[in-house]
């Protein structure tokens, strides 16, 4: 196992800068994941990692060593990718200790690495068969077992579940939780899809036009974004924005005013005057139908999900509309006006650049 640490890591191509600004530390034995939207160089990032691209700038170290000029086969790492790249001719066997054979371990070594990797990956009652007779779920489980084998100090998982079919995708989330269990190995996983960040990592790392947002645990990032943009990109459906401006401030909240009314959040004021155009931010559970509350909105559609259904509706502040979370026995009417409130304790804040304002009272894990 082993910790990494990069500093000011840049990556350039010719004129057009990739990634900037890259400081992070991970540490030995956690599970990291790299989310964001496409194009926001995740998969760059872990390329560098990996030593497939060239650093252009900055330092990467594993454990105490710099690894920028190291080649990729020596640095320790094993890399899963997207496509499981297994060889059609060979059995799963085969497939696993191809890797070793090339570096030389002997034919017992060899056996025992295997076997092993089978076991914690369930497949060891497959190692007689060619890939044309698995399942997607048990071609990438061997293709993870081919980077068990070289008992790395750090694995790399670029986006391995975006090719299986959605109810194989949750069952592959578990196989990799459990996998981190087993080994305890340091792990970094790119995905795009953030209900795979939110489930498998111990630190989140959100990227955005090559650049750091925020970092942190899932739960921070939820209840706590650093900035808008990660709060409209964590959580699905994500978070309801706002426009509004501060009517109040106070020692520990702020009022905001709103299209028809006003909303209460506990927040500090610090940095705002009265005036200051900000946004207020409502994740879609904690917007409430209220016949008392302060703004109202127009129901536009309603999509249910058996436990549950999300109501959609205009308002005027509100460009992209509000979402908000209700019973699925609850059902409204499209057209029909329904007015909204929201517990001061669950809204968030965002200054005119888009900073987050810190709130002024934690909330207990959801």
């Amino acid at each position: 196992m082993a910790s990494m640490t990069l500093r000011d890591v840049q990556k350039s191509y010719e004129t057009v800068e990739v990634l900037r600004d890259i400081n992070l530390d991970i540490a030995d034995g956690e599970f990291v994941v790299f989310v964001g939207p496409s194009g926001c160089g995740k998969s760059t990032l872990l390329r560098m990692i990996a030593g497939l691209e060239e650093i252009t700038g900055g330092e990467l170290k594993i454990g105490d060593a710099r690894m920028n000029d190291v080649p990729a086969s020596k640095r320790g790492i094993a890399m899963v990718f997207q496509s499981y790249a297994l060889y059609p001719h060979m059995t799963l066997y085969n497939n696993m200790a191809f890797g070793l054979k090339i570096a030389g371990k002997s034919k017992e070594e060899i056996d025992v690495a295997v076997k092993r990797a089978a076991k914690i990956l369930h497949i060891d009652h497959l190692l007689d068969r060619k890939p044309k007779a698995l399942s997607g779920g048990q071609r990438q489980r061997v293709a993870i077992g081919r980077a068990i084998t070289r008992e790395p100090a750090v694995f790399l998982f670029d986006e391995p579940l975006s090719n299986l079919d959605a109810a194989l995708r949750v069952k592959m989330r578990l196989e990799f939780a459990k996998l981190h269990d087993d080994l305890k190995t340091t792990m970094i996983y790119v995905t795009h899809d953030q209900v795979e960040a939110m489930t498998l990592a111990d630190k989140i790392v959100v990227l955005s036009a090559g650049r750091i947002e925020q970092v942190g645990s899932p739960h921070t990032l939820y209840h706590h974004p650093a900035n808008r943009f990660v709060a409209g990109f964590i959580g699905s459906p994500k978070m309801n924005f706002i426009e509004g401006e501060v009517a109040a401030i106070g020692p520990d909240h702020i009022v905001v005013k709103l299209a028809g009314g006003q909303q209460t959040a506990a927040v500090d004021g610090t940095g705002l005057n009265v005036g200051d155009k900000v946004t207020l931010g409502i994740r879609p559970e904690h917007l409430a139908v209220d016949p008392a509350g302060q703004f109202q909105a127009t129901v536009t559609a309603q999509e249910s999900l058996g436990d549950h259904a999300f109501v959609y509706a205009s308002y005027a502040g509100a460009q992209e509309g509000l979402i908000l979370r209700v019973p699925d026995e609850d059902e409204y009417v499209t057209g029909s006006a329904i007015r909204l409130s929201a517990d001061p304790n669950r809204c968030h804040v965002f200054n005119a650049e888009g900073l987050a304002c810190p709130r002024t009272r934690m909330l207990a894990a959801a």
